[in-house]
């Protein structure tokens, strides 16, 4: 039996399209229709913190799907919007680039300058460490480092790709043990980066600090395990993933 139109089954079909920046006219309204939605919605929360968190709860139950970029050495990079799907790393991107913005022009603008260095949109510009994409968010001022201490500077050679050869990254790790006794300078929506034991790798996911019931600290991010955008009690994600170290970052205060 056909199920009548309502808000709710709208905007669930407007998440099962893909978005792209130079789609079609009808990519572009739905874009307008969700994320602008959004973007206008959080415009009444002061503080860039409380936007990030209202926009990622927003997005909860969005499915995780690897490989949602369009690029490659040999291939043009094209610069991808979407909001049905997410890698960890694309979910936070989005998230902070709509908090950060007055309307979905400015969302744009700052999810180039987020993903890409100085914004260029070319597969050798793209952020594709994630030690790169704290660096030079920290340059471009859309974030600052949330310091705990005592911590340590872990010091790696990467090589994701051989296209990018062996590439030098340096990381401030702040220890499980600092991070747990330090959980009350968190915020919600400050990012937390996990490093990884690889020897040639620098982080093994990313996602947003959130809070719970009775303050419960949550992981909010696109899980490839649970195949969706969720949360995730903190504690219990340390212990199941054996994380020795994380990074955290803050949005810089942007009002709209």
């Amino acid at each position: 039996m056909e199920q009548p139109t309502t808000r709710r089954s709208l905007l669930r079909l407007i998440a099962g399209t893909p978005l792209l920046a130079m789609g079609s006219g009808f990519a572009a309204a739905t874009k307008v229709a969700l994320i602008g939605s959004l973007i206008q919605k959080a415009s009444a929360l002061p503080h860039v913190s409380q936007r990030i968190d209202f926009i990622a709860r927003a997005l909860l139950g969005a499915r995780y799907q690897d490989n949602t970029l369009i690029g490659a050495p040999n291939h043009q990079e094209q610069f991808v919007v979407r909001d049905d799907a997410f890698d960890c790393v694309t979910y936070c991107e989005v998230v902070l680039a709509a908090a950060i913005a007055h309307d979905f022009g400015e969302f744009e603008t700052s999810l180039r300058r987020i993903r890409y260095n100085h914004g260029n949109v070319q597969w050798s510009q793209r952020n594709h460490y994630f030690a790169d994409w704290i660096q030079r968010n920290i340059e471009n001022r859309i974030c600052q480092p949330v310091l705990m201490e005592p911590s340590v500077t872990i010091k790696k050679t990467v090589t994701w790709h051989s296209a990018l050869g062996k590439h030098p990254v340096s990381i401030i790790g702040v220890p499980q043990s600092t991070f747990f006794a330090n959980t009350r300078l968190l915020v919600p929506g400050d990012l937390i980066g996990f490093t990884s034991r690889r020897p040639d790798l620098d982080f093994f996911h990313t996602g947003l600090i959130a809070f719970g019931s009775g303050g419960i600290l949550l992981l909010r991010h696109a899980s490839r395990s649970g195949g969706r955008v969720m949360d995730d009690n903190m504690a219990a994600f340390f212990n199941v993933n054996q994380v020795k170290y994380v990074t955290l970052l803050r949005a810089t205060e942007n009002k709209p």
